[in-house]
């Protein structure tokens, strides 16, 4: 056999060199056929497969407008870009919910989301105040001069001192006092016969505060004494001094004031949204940056009814002893008060790193647990009182929900990216299906739209219908096209407008309940540029920069 085949390939058959590139051309088809033509059955095999899984429950979208979703593979009704596909149901039969926000496992630890089961729980209230030490103002008292005189000396000469009831606070000479000492001798002389009259003498020095052993040192002595002591009435601290030595006083003028700082008050200043959670009788603990580690207590004695317009804050006051003299007048002091929300009584409780807030909603994500892949849904609630780092929720939540506590705002972008429901955008998301050809007239989206949905049998009761019109407008210049959709923007219920320079057509997306493409136009042609529908007026135009005149 061996020998067969080599006499065949020595023969004269084989030794000519246009059979042997023959023969390599025809090996090298049968190997490429062997090698590559299974692998390309194989590979048109699962094209169809996954083209019949995409058309199988998959929503296509723009890549540049993520707002326009459709049941079919397409174009762009705006850009004419081809459509991408956006999510598929894990089976054919699930029902796609385009409102929930599918992520992988890998996407969620890269965002680093975390969730937490909310539950009910007592809802207390934290509040803080700052305020003062201030002095009790019925412990606050006026050391006057009951006679008209002349300060002859002053005991008390400094503000701060302590001084205490009886003792002598400056010596007088009053000549109307020196006349009541004169007729209280002389009642003396003549008790006997008539006692009325020195009991009447005895009263009028009492009445000008003389005390007993004065009155009784001058009855003892029988002599008049034209310098007369003026005692302190209270215990306490002179807070201010308001007469000098030689300085000439007239029956009730006021020599001190003092006040006695055995107990004081702790001032806070409460803003009007807390106001609702402090009564008077609720315990609070404050603490005084001057005494650091110790803690005072005491009961709100006291709510100031007035509010103050300019700090928007009301005064409470707080009564408490001062053992020591250790609280002194003006001391800043810090206080909590924890106010049980018994109206609420146990309610459901969130962190607050769960809540985005868009300035009149209050929305998080919940976690659903009917999806066989992790997805979140975006929920508004109704927010009750802050708990310091927690909101009570009154509705919109129930107990047992999984709220995303940690990257919500991650979860927002993503479904902004995909043009759904999210704090920027309160439209609930709705499939946008093409026909036949698979190719959308720019002109007429709306009307397929509807057209589409009636003949499913889908009615559209809502009042907000968003179209997507084009209209031809002229122009030239940036200037031209920023003029032209700022002055479409403007308009009630247009939502987006885009002007090519080339091909002058002006893209246009409103709700059909709020405006119309000849009001719009209207408005266009009024600041200068010409449509399809009106033309502007010739003053108007001559008016507009010459880079943007395109009349010709």
């Amino acid at each position: 056999m061996k020998s067969t085949i080599k006499k065949i390939l020595n023969s004269n058959i084989f030794r000519n060199s246009y059979t042997r590139s023959g023969l390599l051309v025809i090996t090298g088809i049968i190997i490429g056929w062997l090698f590559f033509g299974k692998s390309s059955q194989h590979s048109d095999e699962a094209q169809h497969l996954h083209e019949h899984e995409l058309a199988d429950g998959t929503v296509w979208t723009c890549s540049m407008h993520p707002q326009i979703k459709m049941d079919q593979p397409g174009q762009c009704p705006i850009c004419a870009m081809d459509l991408i596909p956006l999510q598929t149901s894990a089976k054919s039969s699930d029902t796609i919910n385009l409102d929930m926000i599918p992520m992988s496992d890998e996407a969620i630890a890269l965002a680093e989301i975390q969730t937490s089961k909310i539950g009910k729980q007592g809802a207390v209230k934290e509040i803080q105040l700052y305020g003062t030490i201030q002095i009790d103002e019925r412990l606050k008292q006026s050391q006057t001069s009951h006679v008209n005189g002349r300060i002859e000396k002053l005991q008390v000469n400094t503000i701060g001192e302590f001084i205490r009831k009886g003792q002598t606070l400056a010596s007088i000479y009053s000549p109307e006092l020196l006349n009541a000492q004169q007729e209280l001798l002389e009642a003396v002389g003549i008790q006997s016969t008539q006692p009325e009259l020195l009991e009447a003498s005895i009263e009028k020095l009492r009445l000008w505060k003389l005390t007993e052993n004065q009155i009784n040192s001058i009855i003892k002595s029988g002599k008049v004494n034209p310098i007369i002591d003026i005692k302190s009435n209270s215990n306490g601290v002179v807070i201010s001094k308001n007469v000098n030595q030689g300085d000439y006083i007239t029956q009730g003028s006021t020599l001190y004031t003092v006040a006695d700082l055995s107990q004081v008050w702790a001032v806070f200043d409460a803003y009007e949204t807390d106001l609702p959670f402090l009564k008077a009788g609720d315990k609070i603990d404050f603490t005084l940056q001057a005494i650091p580690g110790k803690t005072f207590s005491g009961n709100i004695s006291f709510i100031d009814p007035l509010l103050d317009k300019t700090t928007r804050t009301s005064k409470l006051r707080v009564v408490t002893s001062n053992p020591g003299m250790q609280l002194k007048p003006e001391m800043y002091a810090t206080a909590t008060a924890n106010s049980q929300l018994s109206k609420q009584g146990e309610g459901i409780v969130i962190p607050k790193s769960a809540v985005l807030w868009t300035g009149k909603r209050s929305l998080v994500y919940v976690k659903q647990s009917s999806a066989q892949n992790p997805a979140f849904k975006m929920q508004e609630i109704v927010l009750g009182p802050s708990l310091g780092n927690a909101y009570v929720v009154i509705s919109g939540l129930e107990e047992g929900d999984e709220v995303v506590t940690r990257g919500a705002f991650s979860i927002d972008a993503a479904a902004q990216l995909e043009g759904k429901r999210s704090m920027m955008n309160t439209e609930q998301s709705k499939p946008v299906t093409g026909h036949e050809g698979h190719n959308v007239n720019t002109s007429n989206s709306s009307q397929q739209v509807a057209d589409h949905d009636n003949h499913n049998g889908n009615q559209n009761t809502s009042s907000k219908t968003i179209v997507h019109k084009t209209i031809k407008v002229e122009g030239l210049c940036d200037m031209c096209k920023d003029r032209i959709e700022k002055t479409a923007l403007k308009n009630t219920g247009v939502s987006s407008a885009s002007w090519d320079k080339k091909t002058k057509v002006l893209h246009l997306n409103f709700d059909s309940s709020k405006t119309s493409l000849s009001v719009i136009s209207s408005a266009i042609a009024k600041v200068g540029h010409d449509t399809e529908q009106h033309k502007a007026d010739d003053k108007i135009y001559d008016a507009l920069p010459s880079c943007c005149k395109y009349r010709k």
